[in-house]
């Protein structure tokens, strides 16, 4: 992310803060963080754009999603510079889990929105299902207030606000302060796309101005962010009794177990924990190695890690801290570490060769579950492999933590690794695959413990978007209607003889 400095301001006015590049720390901008009093305003604005956007229906709202694609495939160059100005990523990095992943998020719920969401007749169950219909109608909740983080700050800026329009929602997005414009780059899109006016609001601020969309009245809120900020938004919408869904920190397991194919978990483990720097939310902070194949593996890591490259422009592997405060809470977690018995094979420290926010792609072992580095989410570029007798141990590791988000396992035997990651205790596993958990937009993505609550992507992510309305409809008619009056002795016995031969006989269970 972007290193930010607030501005001196005369009083009374807007907050003002200044931004540099995190790689080269030369200026990225600069903006004025939205007040109370915006963030009303475009509330009221959003309600009053919402119900047309509404009546659109799905495929009307789909060809603002196909506009909004042929945008991004236009602008990619753009986009692309935006987002390495405020994050000092690779290059790489920003163009396939960035621009890519919005073309596919676009299109995937531009194509399936109308078919998850549509009005589904059913047989109500029991006896009340003879003469009476259910239909459920999904409902959009009105206004949806999004807060994202700097970790992914253009896809996870646009995801979630895809899945809000495409259910008949209208938008207030705050984009994280440090990387504000990778976030406004949504509004820039749907804009060029032809939104209407009012149905997606961006509002460019800092945690005061998230703090007042959060209380501002919307009708949930979507945010991404630390266990600490996730907290104050939960309480915030539990005093307002409206839904959220909060995606928050994590420690990622990585198991690799004896039958693993190395070269191929060496790499998912290089990919897990140095991309974007290791500062993405599904990325491996801990390894836990089964005893037999450990040397081996370790070995070929630390090979594997010697040939990465490091660097601000041109070609290169890993890109820059997000700031300083970042760059030291690694620097912190790693001489804790070494402080209590654990070695560095590799990186360690701050990289002296470059001016910016670098810290060296770390390799560290002998370390345990005393240690910072394996109970704190780290967010850097450091790899801690832990050595266990099988893989029994490893599961109680990798279930060894507050936090609960992602993990993945290394092994030949499919049915194995399946079964070995139905017993993580996570919000989505990999089996021979790293960080493929959210890219997927079929499948829901959340955390469990303290890394979250509810689930985003996919029909979950739509439908939480969503009040579901069940209406039940009286099929014949009739004068009488399900516990009408007046109540009589005779209707009760009956009643009571009605459940001694449904539910009092195995014959009438089973014809129930």
């Amino acid at each position: 992310m972007a290193i930010i400095e607030p501005v001196e301001a005369p009083p009374g006015s807007r907050r003002l803060y200044r931004l540099r590049n995190p790689a080269t720390l030369e200026p990225a901008g600069e903006f004025e963080a939205a007040t109370a009093e915006e963030v009303r305003n475009a509330l009221e604005s959003a309600r009053k754009a919402q119900p047309d956007w509404a009546e659109l229906g799905f495929d009307e709202r789909a060809r603002y999603m196909d506009r909004a694609i042929h945008a991004l495939v236009e602008r990619q160059d753009d986009v692309l510079e935006v987002v390495l100005r405020e994050t000092g990523k690779a290059r790489t990095e920003v163009i396939a889990a960035e621009i890519l992943a919005g073309c596919e998020a676009l299109s995937y719920y531009a194509t399936r929105a109308g078919e998850i969401l549509r009005t589904r007749k059913r047989r109500m169950p029991g006896l009340k299902g003879l003469n009476r219909q259910l239909r459920i109608v999904y409902r959009p909740l009105g206004v949806a207030g999004i807060i994202t983080p700097w970790s992914a700050p253009f896809i996870l800026s646009l995801n979630p606000t895809v899945q809000a329009l495409m259910a008949g929602n209208a938008v207030l997005l705050k984009p994280s302060e440090v990387t504000p414009y990778s976030g406004k780059l949504v509004g820039d899109l749907f804009e060029a796309a032809g939104l209407p006016k009012g149905v997606l609001n961006v509002l460019l601020g800092d945690a005061e101005t998230g703090a007042a969309l959060t209380g501002a009245g919307v009708d949930k809120i979507s945010f991404t962010g630390s266990v600490a900020s996730g907290r104050k938004v939960a309480e915030a919408c539990a005093r307002q009794l409206i839904p959220c869904t909060l995606e928050l920190g994590g420690k990622n397991p990585m198991i690799v177990c004896a039958d693993a194919n190395l070269d191929r978990a060496v790499n998912g483990a290089l990919a897990g924990a140095f991309a974007s720097a290791g500062q993405v939310c599904w990325g491996t902070q801990r390894v836990y190695v089964v005893d037999e194949v450990y040397d081996e593996f370790t070995r070929k890591v630390v090979k594997k890690v010697a040939e990465l490259r490091q660097g601000a422009e041109g070609e290169f592997d890993v890109g820059a801290i997000s700031g300083q405060e970042q760059l030291e809470a690694i620097q912190r977690q790693v001489e804790d570490a070494r402080h209590k018995g654990a070695r560095v094979l590799a990186g360690g420290r701050r990289n002296p060769d470059l001016p910016g926010l670098f810290y060296e792609p770390t390799v560290m072992v002998d370390v345990n579950h005393d240690m910072e580095l394996i109970r704190e989410e780290t967010f850097g570029p450091v790899l801690p492999i832990m050595c266990v007798r099988d893989e029994e141990e490893a599961i109680r590791l990798a279930n060894d933590t507050r936090y609960g988000l992602n993990a993945n396992v290394w092994t030949r035997d499919k049915r194995k690794g399946c079964e070995i990651a139905a017993r993580l205790e996570t919000g989505g596993v990999c089996v021979n695959e790293v960080g493929m958990t959210y890219g997927v937009q079929d499948a829901p993505f959340g955390g469990r413990k303290e890394s979250g609550l509810g689930q985003s992507n996919g029909e979950i992510g739509l439908q939480g978007n969503c009040h579901a309305l069940p209406i039940i409809v009286s099929r014949f008619g009739g004068k009488k209607v399900h516990r009408g009056y007046p109540y009589r002795r005779k209707s009760e016995d009956g009643l009571q003889r009605l459940i001694r031969i449904v539910w009092g006989s195995r014959l009438g269970r089973w014809l129930g």
